[in-house]
């Protein structure tokens, strides 16, 4: 018994630091800035949320994170789904230099990317004078929403397939060959078992990378120099006071987002006890 205990209390300091670690640079920033949401000119309140919603400019912010965020992780997880299972399936050789190609381009981001998308999107980018030039588009421009949905969908690919890819070992082959004997076709195979097998990590794979898209900064100020109204953007120039200096409204956008964060949690938790009540 007391060998035991000797054991669990070394594992408790052993986790010491960690806390510590965790409360001084998640928790205690995230108290700060919930303070400070309640915090305006009039004293302690909802002012400042209030004054978010009550803004045309402020929920246009909300409204295109919200749909940018959504897109691109769509987009982003189908396109990964799709690469992981045919990774599954070709050279192992091949399958290495594409995860490791993954693993690289999942970290390039912020203005390195920004940068090649204009080289290639401007525009007066290489692609586009391109595809201009065989008569695919009249004209496209990468610093409209639809423009930054293909970027954020870019760097939500290899997040995805590095994300989905371990998920694939859980589909065994003698699965698909007793469905096979058993006279189901491909589609009744998916429905039945694989999807239901893949659905914990497909939710998990669609939150993180919802969650990458909505927290995403670097990149979309490095291409639009911050004229592109998203949250991020508005959370930093009220920050950073380049039209006016208010760190209490960006408090509020702040617990915003991570309120729209934890509602996105809250669902992805419900559908997967749903998931695993209709697999049982």
């Amino acid at each position: 018994m007391n060998s035991i205990k000797r054991s669990k209390w070394l594992a408790s300091l052993c986790l010491l630091p960690f806390a510590l670690f965790f409360i001084i640079f998640q928790i205690a920033p995230l108290a700060w800035v919930a303070i400070h949401s309640l915090q305006a000119e009039s004293g302690w309140g909802l002012a400042n949320f209030s004054k978010v919603f009550a803004s045309r400019f402020y929920r246009q912010a909300i409204q295109h994170s919200l749909e940018i965020s959504f897109w691109s992780s769509v987009f982003g997880i189908l396109i990964a789904i799709l690469g992981s299972y045919s990774l599954r399936k070709v050279d192992s050789r091949l399958r290495d230099f594409v995860n490791a190609f993954a693993n690289m381009t999942s970290n390039f981001a912020g203005v390195p990317l920004a940068f090649a998308f204009i080289i290639l999107l401007g525009f007066n980018g290489a692609l586009t004078m391109l595809l201009k030039q065989a008569g695919i588009i009249e004209d496209f421009n990468l610093y409209s929403k639809t423009g930054l949905i293909i970027l954020y969908t870019y760097f939500q690919i290899p997040l995805g397939v590095l994300l989905l890819y371990p998920a694939f070992d859980a589909l065994r082959e003698d699965w698909r060959e007793s469905a096979e004997l058993l006279g189901a076709n491909a589609w009744q195979y998916w429905r039945h078992i694989g999807l239901p097998v893949l659905t914990p990590a497909l939710l998990g794979t669609f939150v993180i990378l919802l969650a990458n898209a909505l927290g995403a900064y670097a990149t979309v100020y490095a291409l639009t120099t911050g004229n592109f109204n998203v949250l991020p953007i508005r959370i930093a120039a009220l920050v950073a006071g380049d039209i006016s200096l208010d760190p209490n409204l960006a408090s509020a956008l702040a617990m915003i987002l991570v309120g729209l964060m934890t509602l996105v949690t809250v669902v992805h938790q419900w559908l997967l006890k749903r998931s695993y009540h209709v697999a049982r």
